[in-house]
């Protein structure tokens, strides 16, 4: 009997339950605890000692980037149009307008030959994605950003211990926010941290986060008591969650080891078929190292993806799309872009096709996809 392969499966560490336990016998179970900390210290770490705190997801993480860099009614920012909602919404609660952009057709990031165009007087910033844990080109966005002061914000939900040109994924923009939902590398079911790069917004951070109060240097000794000093909301997640999350990255390599292998397998098993029906596989520039996050594949039109999805699934394979146009959805349009805005996005979001890749994926799961995915024919 051909067993069932879900698009996910949640990943458990070995160390999960102890980590947990030791949160319930230390009996702090909201944010902030010794297992958070720790999930600071390894965050620090691996973005060259930017300061790190965890929050109840990315979408939060982008809301304090936003909160962060005092965006108002009617600035603008620069955000890939082949985006999940949380990386323009965050802008929009502000009451900024997102000015959608489109991506590159080889790495499926914010094409930056398209950003300099979209550049107004209100424009305040650009925020991109590492679509898949594949870098975006950080050079010429920065470039760009610097020659217009502008701010850069990474959503790097996907990139966390990815690299572009050495440099990790996460440490080019003034923030950047991460997540660890449960489809990604690294999870706690729902959660996320947001990287502040400039020292000078850290302290800022820690108060916007700490629903607007001085709580963090009360506890550091540095004032006597806490109060209100600033806007902001209750961004902290359960201690229980972090140490959960704990297990996860204290394993960092081990997990990043077994999903290079798997992404390396498909791309490598795949290529001849993929080059023989026409279809796309994943782009990695020379000049970054992936965070190995999905593995997807570009169908000629949504026809042959959807004839692909239903084959797969024959075979019992959950593969699934992937992002909608941001600048043709109900809420995009209000935004005044129309279709043919973003021609590489509206074509690759026809097309995009997402295989089964979790941490456990095992060799003879993989190798039921690989079988099926080479028996469709386009």
């Amino acid at each position: 009997m051909t067993r069932s392969i879900p698009f996910n499966r949640p990943y458990v560490a070995p160390d999960a339950l102890a980590r947990i336990e030791q949160a319930l016998h230390a009996r702090h179970f909201s944010g902030d605890g010794p297992a958070t900390k720790q999930c600071h210290e390894i965050l620090s770490a691996a973005h060259n000692g930017a300061g790190a705190l965890l929050t109840t997801s990315c979408t939060h993480a982008l809301e304090l980037a936003a909160l962060l860099l005092d965006l108002v009614r009617d600035d603008e920012v620069i955000v890939p149009s082949f985006a999940f909602t949380s990386t323009v919404n965050a802008f929009v609660l502000r009451g900024a307008r997102p000015v959608f952009a489109d991506v590159r057709p080889d790495t499926l990031n914010l094409d930056e030959k398209r950003i300099e165009e979209l550049v107004t007087e209100r424009t305040r910033a650009i925020c991109l994605i590492h679509y898949a844990g594949v870098a975006a080109e950080m050079e010429s966005i920065g470039r760009i950003a610097k020659a217009h002061d502008l701010e850069v914000v990474e959503d790097n939900a996907h990139g966390l211990f990815g690299k572009y040109r050495g440099a990790p994924l996460g440490t080019f923009g003034t923030v950047s926010a991460l997540s660890f939902h449960e489809t990604k590398n690294f999870s706690c079911g729902e959660g996320g941290a947001i990287i502040v790069n400039d020292r000078a917004l850290f302290d800022r951070a820690e108060v916007l986060r700490e629903k607007g109060t001085n709580r963090a240097a009360f506890f550091r000794g540095f004032v006597d008591k806490y109060t209100w000093v600033d806007v902001g909301s209750s961004y902290l997640p359960s201690e229980l969650l972090a140490a959960f999350l704990l297990a996860q990255l204290e394993r960092r390599e081990e997990i990043q080891q077994r999903r290079r292998q798997i992404f390396e397998r498909y791309q490598r098993e795949l290529s001849s078929w993929a080059s023989q029906n026409g279809v796309q596989l994943p782009c990695v520039p020379n000049d970054a190292s992936p965070a190995y996050h999905l593995f997807y594949m570009i169908f000629p039109d949504l026809d042959s993806r959807t004839r692909a999805i239903q084959a797969l699934r024959g075979r019992g394979v959950q593969a699934v799309f992937h992002y909608l146009p941001l600048h043709l959805s109900p809420m995009g349009q209000r935004f005044g872009q129309a279709r043919g805005d973003c021609p590489v996005t509206e074509r690759v979001s026809d097309g995009l096709l997402r295989l089964p890749f979790f941490n456990e994926l095992t060799d003879a799961e993989q190798s039921q996809v690989i079988d099926a995915v080479t028996s469709v024919t386009v």
